[in-house]
């Protein structure tokens, strides 16, 4: 059976990813998973300068997922560059790397710094508060994802992947404006913005009050908003959002998606992705399904 999937002209041997955020650069989970069988490693959020990011408490545990308020805690493009893209590279995967930014300038400084690095794309963070525009998110606005994505790809010598958020009204309109803008490809959902009290101490259960929900509680929203995606744009998506099983990653691509990422799963279950993967190998086995191609947006045929 044949389980590549190509985006944007960059071949992945089988369409399971890492979500950014949750698998650190890959070094940590080294020992559960064979990052080899990987279609693609997606790096945590990298920056022009190193981040703190937000004070703690930043995560807490919710009804079939999880709040956190991390704040894209970061070493900066200089370690990054030094430490991590070396490690990446030992093994027989592809590279995404995942940039934040807080301006235009910053997410160019970065995109730039990588132009000549053996990275195969970049996925771009545009949930990041766009501290020029009173901190609203890049992400919200159609005309600032149009034009954050054509500064971008101005420097890119990669396939530039949309990361869209959620929190919108509309995903297709911001999908729409990505495309427009030159993206090759569009990564999505990011976190929906949420909110837990403690009861007992009367106070926020994130020091930051609100915080990004993550995990199985909010995959049905990922479908819908990943379904919709695909019949809005002719670039290849990838779908995320509480994926923790084959059968959630197999809805996501029946809905229209060319690869998933796994994230929060992760954390309880180091080897989601590698059940993942031959979840999906055992279904194409058990349904005769000779290209993982034929099940690409499936559910309309």
């Amino acid at each position: 059976m044949n389980t590549k999937v190509k985006l944007a002209g960059v071949t992945l041997k089988n369409p399971v990813m890492t979500a950014s955020g949750t698998f650190g650069s890959g070094a940590e989970y080294a020992e559960f998973v064979d990052l080899n069988r990987l279609g693609a490693v997606v790096t945590k959020g990298v920056a022009n300068v190193p981040w703190e990011g937000n004070p703690t408490p930043r995560i807490a545990e919710t009804y079939g997922g999880m709040l956190n308020a991390v704040g894209l805690q970061n070493p900066g493009i200089d370690l990054f560059v030094e430490r991590d893209i070396p490690f990446l590279t030992k093994y027989d995967t592809k590279i995404i790397v995942n940039v934040c930014g807080k301006t235009a300038e910053d997410y160019c400084e970065v995109v730039r710094r990588l132009a000549e690095q053996p990275v195969d794309m970049l996925e771009i963070n545009i949930s990041c508060p766009n501290v020029k525009e009173g901190g609203i998110a890049f992400g919200q606005n159609p005309k600032a994802v149009e034009e954050i994505t054509r500064e971008v790809k101005k420097y890119a010598k990669q396939p530039v992947i949309m990361k869209l958020s959620p929190n919108v009204t509309d995903i297709t309109e911001m999908a729409k404006a990505a495309e427009a803008g030159g993206a090759d490809a569009l990564s999505l959902i990011n976190t929906i913005t949420g909110m837990k009290i403690d009861i007992r101490r009367r106070a926020f259960a994130l020091a930051n009050r609100t915080g990004g929900l993550s995990g199985p509680a909010i995959h049905p929203v990922a479908v819908r908003m990943v379904y919709e995606t695909a019949h809005a744009v002719e670039i290849p998506v990838i779908g995320m959002g509480g994926i923790c099983t084959a059968e959630d990653a197999l809805e996501m691509i029946l809905a229209g998606a060319s690869a998933v990422a796994v994230g929060t799963a992760n954390f309880h279950n180091p080897e989601a992705t590698m059940e993942i993967l031959e979840g999906i190998q055992d279904y194409m086995e058990e349904y005769g399904v000779k290209d993982i191609g034929e099940l690409i947006g499936g559910v309309d045929r």
